[in-house]
């Protein structure tokens, strides 16, 4: 009898919103469910099969020091670790605590502070162990993470689109919130994934699915710029949920101390 493969799904500090889209993929995993075997998820259920797993898909970022112990353990059990969403890619909008000191904030939330055993920041599980493949989005979008999954039970590459927000809205023929100068958007330098769902209401992209490929985040604040954004608005623009990674943690600490 051949062997199913094994997945894991692996929780850190997040809020729980892509393990949910995971759990929203009823119809989705059901016709892969002979196929696999869901080894362990403490969100939908308390039934646990050991060690290694063929695939673990991780959500969150790491903020302690047990969460980066804890993390390399995962590693260590998985033949392949694929992190899934903004916390787990991109540090999450935790990361904020990066550009403070993450110790007033604890001196001014908690009663007794020096219980608290927090790192200075919240960083990406790539920072920490090797990754197989991210996926973006706060939350991920569900299509795209069965396509990961029947990708890698396929062993084939996932076929996720490396372009922007811009070429989603170009699809769905919704007009330029940024030429028309209605709104700041971040659309030119996302990754696409969510549809352009914003912009189709009328709202600039937030950024929720990180940089895309090769982002040109300089020439978009300037755009920005030349529709009234200050250092101070381009510096927040740029950190929300996708904060501490690359072109965005770059471009917003150019605007600011």
């Amino acid at each position: 009898m051949t062997r199913k493969p094994k997945i894991a799904v692996w929780k850190f500090a997040s809020c729980d919103g892509c393990q949910l889209s995971l759990l929203d993929c009823e119809d989705e995993l059901l016709a892969v469910a002979d196929a696999i075997d869901i080894a362990y998820f403490p969100e939908a259920t308390r039934g646990v099969m050991k060690g290694p797993y063929d695939v673990s898909l991780v959500e969150g970022s790491v903020t302690t020091p047990h969460d980066a112990e804890r993390l390399h353990q995962v590693r260590r059990q998985s033949r392949m670790l694929i992190t899934i969403g903004a916390c787990a890619t991109a540090g999450g909008i935790q990361a904020l605590r990066n550009f403070r000191d993450v110790r007033e904030f604890t001196n001014i939330v908690y009663a007794h502070p020096e219980y608290i055993d927090t790192l200075a920041t919240s960083t990406p599980i790539s920072a920490h162990v090797n990754v197989d493949f991210e996926l973006h989005g706060c939350p991920i979008n569900k299509h795209q993470l069965v396509e990961v999954l029947a990708a890698n039970l396929n062993r084939r590459k996932p076929n996720i689109p490396p372009h922007s927000v811009c070429m989603e809205c170009k699809a769905r023929g919704t007009v330029c919130v940024l030429v028309r100068g209605a709104q700041s958007c971040l659309g030119p330098v996302t990754h696409a994934g969510c549809g352009a769902i914003c912009p189709s209401y009328n709202r600039g992209c937030y950024g929720c699915y990180g940089p895309k490929e090769t982002p040109n985040t300089v020439s978009l604040s300037r755009k920005l710029a030349e529709h009234g954004a200050d250092r101070r608005d381009l510096q927040r623009v740029y950190r929300t949920f996708n904060a501490g990674i690359g072109a965005f943690n770059e471009e917003s600490s150019r605007h600011g101390a």
